[in-house]
């Protein structure tokens, strides 16, 4: 029998245990650069190495309950062992660039090449300077606190020359007078948007995050909104699942696109002024059901939350709700392992890595718990061919999970520093992670 025909008659709960067992050996026969698909690509986190490629389609997706919801979520954390590092493709060196931080989530890099960083749950936002180009933060400042749940961080307007800094709270967008080299608020917050549906905390950590960003003209400010539930259709789910469009002042608000249960991050795509987003998925459907994804945005686009998913599959827990909607739903660009939680994402905007690397996107995948073995807890690499997703994603910062499955660490931010290395803060071990080329010879 052929190896794909053994993984179709592979169906139910009881043999779900025996599919995860035989993935590990199945991928390490794969030839060096051979993309995972179908059942392979499905893999947890012991197929993870720098350098796989995955490519999850449509066809791939898993009926709903083929396995059973569980939760298996890292509720003791451990501390980083001795021996753990996370690991990069051949070539590349990780080093610490910031340790000793709280509950660090997103970071963005402002044009003159400071870090700034959103420590949430105390409510602050960091500068971090690496001041003598030595790879580490030596200058560290609080920039700003008091805030409820601080998570986006854009600079206003786009470009070299920015007035303002915005922040995303859990219920509203504020900003600040800046100017270049700040490290502490030059003056109090300004409230732009007033009243955005606030914290809603789910199993696994979910949706009180708000990210922003603006259009390459200046003219529109994204904020993306998740969903108070998991698949609730009700008056609750209101300007939720959505992400909102607003101009800078905080005027005229309009849905840029619906049904996306949980947009965690946003970013525009450098060349073609793109809104691009990563997307958290619903869950309680299996194992393998519903792929998270990072995909560009259609303006008006409909993504299905909650009654449909990845094109015209209905959730089953709405069966017969709005039949009208379902030709209506978008495919998303690349599909990822389901319950990855894949939460920041970045283009790659420097000159430091390979040219191959250039363009490409970056996503950080916070790691499941609605899974039965383990997937995320890692960065992929999103190929990029003539400004569109090749369908593919490819890990590049892996390591945070033992040989036991314990986890020590869960990406959250990630951005391109000015010298090109790629940073990624970790909520887990309480630090930010640089990559680099590596300079020995």
């Amino acid at each position: 029998m052929r190896r794909c025909d053994a993984f179709r008659i592979l169906r139910g709960p009881v043999l779900s245990g025996l599919i995860a067992s035989l993935i590990p050996a199945l991928a390490a026969d794969r030839p060096p650069g051979e993309v995972l698909t179908g059942r392979e690509a499905l893999g947890d986190w012991t197929t993870d190495a720098p350098g796989v490629r995955r490519r999850i389609t449509v066809e791939d997706l898993a009926p709903p309950f083929e396995t059973p919801s569980v939760d298996n979520g890292p509720r003791r954390m451990i501390p980083r062992p001795k021996d753990a590092w996370p690991r990069a493709p051949q070539g590349f060196t990780v080093n610490e660039f910031a340790t000793g931080l709280q509950n660090p989530r997103k970071i963005a890099t402002a044009p003159n090449g400071d870090i700034f960083l959103a420590e949430s749950f105390p409510g602050r936002v960091r500068v971090l300077r690496d001041a003598n180009g030595d790879g580490k933060a030596e200058v560290n400042e609080v920039f700003a606190q008091g805030m409820r749940l601080p998570f986006g961080i854009a600079f206003y307007p786009p470009g070299p020359r920015p007035t303002h800094v915005y922040i995303a709270s859990t219920d509203a967008v504020v900003r600040f007078a800046y100017q270049e080299g700040d490290t502490k608020a030059r003056s109090a917050p300004e409230t732009i948007v007033a009243k955005l549906p606030g914290f809603s905390m789910l199993r696994g950590g979910g949706h009180w995050t708000r990210d922003v960003a603006f259009s390459p003209d200046s003219k529109r400010m994204y904020v993306s909104v998740g969903s108070k539930s998991n698949v609730d259709d009700n008056e609750l789910e209101h300007r939720r699942a959505d992400i909102l469009v607003f101009d800078p002042e905080g005027h005229g608000e309009k849905v840029f696109a619906s049904g996306i249960r949980n947009p965690v991050g946003l970013a525009i795509q450098p060349g073609t002024g793109r809104l691009w987003a990563s997307v958290n998925e619903r869950d309680a459907l299996g194992d393998h059901l519903v792929p998270d994804y990072v995909t560009h945005v259609e303006e008006g686009g409909f993504y299905g939350w909650p009654w449909y998913y990845i094109g015209p599959h209905q959730d089953p827990r709405h069966k017969g709700k709005h039949p009208k909607l379902k030709d209506r739903v978008i495919v998303p660009d690349v599909l990822l392992q389901s319950h990855s939680a894949s939460l920041c994402m970045t283009f790659y905007t420097g000159t430091q890595f390979p040219e191959e690397y250039r363009s490409d996107a970056f996503a950080a995948e916070h790691g499941s718990w609605n899974r039965a073995r383990r997937t995320g807890y890692k960065v992929v690499r999103i190929p990029m061919k003539d400004g569109k997703a090749t369908g593919e994603y490819e890990d590049f910062l892996i390591g945070f999970i033992t040989k036991e499955g314990q986890v020590w660490g869960r990406p959250v931010g990630v951005t391109t520093a000015k010298d090109g290395s790629l940073l990624v803060s970790d909520d887990g071990s309480n630090t930010i992670w640089r990559v680099a080329i590596s300079r020995e010879k």
